[in-house]
């Protein structure tokens, strides 16, 4: 009973809430696709969900110090030699290599390395790993499967990781003091990047001057497209601009209540892109159909789960079990907060899933295996 009375209902009731929203708003969005195929999509949906479910009470039941001392190598060396094949032998889609047969490997790729990470941080090789040194190593550990990510090309999921290794690193006390310092220089960085696309793609530029300008921007042409969306958006509506426009128009025209489940109309009448409706911009079919109370709703429920692992973080009796609830909480919240903030403009279009509500096995799979080891580490916490 005591065992039981450590389970997090909070958490637990959350992700079921998030996974009925998303199957519901993937079936709104497949069916208002006219390929047949995509009418049956919440049903992979919901089994993949089944399936997760199993996997979340299977390591909730399982201790989390005997996954991170016996699995979490192995599975950090799976990941990379998966990373590595879907570069030799994947399948190309829209333009990069990320799925090997039925999987993304990018994606599982992130629970490898947040797990290795907090073994290493929270466990008895952090007197060796302090300081710069540390750093190092860590920066190496973290870096191999980036720039694998990096070369299929996906940016977005590469920059996902990011903020939960930055979480990571700041609360086991590596190399803080560097480590404020190198994120400020990254910022500085990133401001520059925009500051020297504004630039280039300012309207009267010319092309002799936009060509001198972005031979120093390190970004690949569509990714220096998506930024010009972002710094200007009311250019180039029919064009390069049409995907964020339609976005913002189906979020607001869901007035305060929404148009009803499935009666979507710029998703109905593909306004809204039928390739992106059902990934990245899900979010816009969302809101269109349950308008703002829905959407603050779906915030909520995102909102409790992110309050639930740092809450499993805050009685956690181990600083592993510490850093791999705060580590995994702040890779759900980032996803949360740039697939939601680009639907409305904040930052540049990039192509990176809403948990739950997106559709995408792989993704999805990942997400419930992490909470079910967030669960772990509150259900093991003596």
């Amino acid at each position: 009973m005591k065992f039981l009375r450590r389970f997090d209902g909070l958490l637990f009731a959350a992700m079921l809430a998030l996974v009925a929203v998303g199957t519901v708003t993937i079936y709104s969005a497949g069916h208002a696709r006219a390929a047949a195929f995509f009418h049956g999509v919440w049903r992979s949906n919901l089994a993949t969900a089944g399936f997760g479910l199993v996997l979340y009470f299977a390591l909730a039941a399982f201790d989390y110090r005997k996954y991170l001392d016996f699995l979490s190598v192995p599975a950090y060396a799976l990941s990379l030699v998966c990373l590595v094949a879907v570069l030799l032998v994947g399948e190309e889609v829209y333009g990069g290599k990320r799925w090997l047969w039925f999987f993304q490997p990018s994606e599982i790729s992130k629970l490898g390395v947040i797990t290795l990470l907090a073994s290493l941080l929270g466990g008895r090789w952090f007197a060796w790993l302090d300081g710069f040194r540390g750093f190092l190593l860590t920066g190496a550990l973290i870096g191999v499967p980036a720039l694998l990510i990096l070369a299929e090309p996906d940016l977005g999921t590469t920059l996902t990781l990011v903020p939960a290794t930055v979480v990571i690193l700041f609360v086991a006390g590596v190399w803080r003091k560097g480590l404020v310092t190198l994120l400020a220089v990254g910022g500085l960085a990133a401001v520059a990047v925009l500051g020297a696309v504004y630039e280039a793609e300012k309207p009267g530029v010319l092309p002799e001057r936009r060509a001198q300008i972005l031979r120093y921007v390190p970004l690949k042409p569509h990714q220096v497209k998506r930024v010009r969306v972002f710094l200007f958006p009311e250019e180039d509506l029919r064009g390069a601009g049409w995907n964020l426009r339609q976005a913002k128009l189906s979020i607001g025209s869901g007035g305060y209540a929404g148009k009803g489940i499935g009666k979507g109309e710029l998703n109905h009448l593909k306004y809204l892109p039928p390739s992106i409706s059902m990934n990245d911009f899900i979010f816009c079919v969302y809101a269109e159909e349950t308008g703002f109370v829905g959407s603050v709703v779906l915030l909520t429920l995102f909102g409790l789960l992110l309050v639930s692992g740092c809450r499993v973080a805050a009685v956690a009796t181990d600083e592993r079990g510490r850093l791999l609830a705060l580590g995994f909480s702040t890779l759900v919240f980032a996803h949360v907060y740039v697939n939601i903030a680009m639907s409305i403009g904040l930052v540049p279009i990039t192509g990176l899933p809403l948990p739950f509500v997106s559709s995408g096995r792989t993704f999805l799979l990942t997400v419930m295996c992490g909470l079910g080891l967030i669960q772990s580490v509150s259900l093991h916490r003596e």
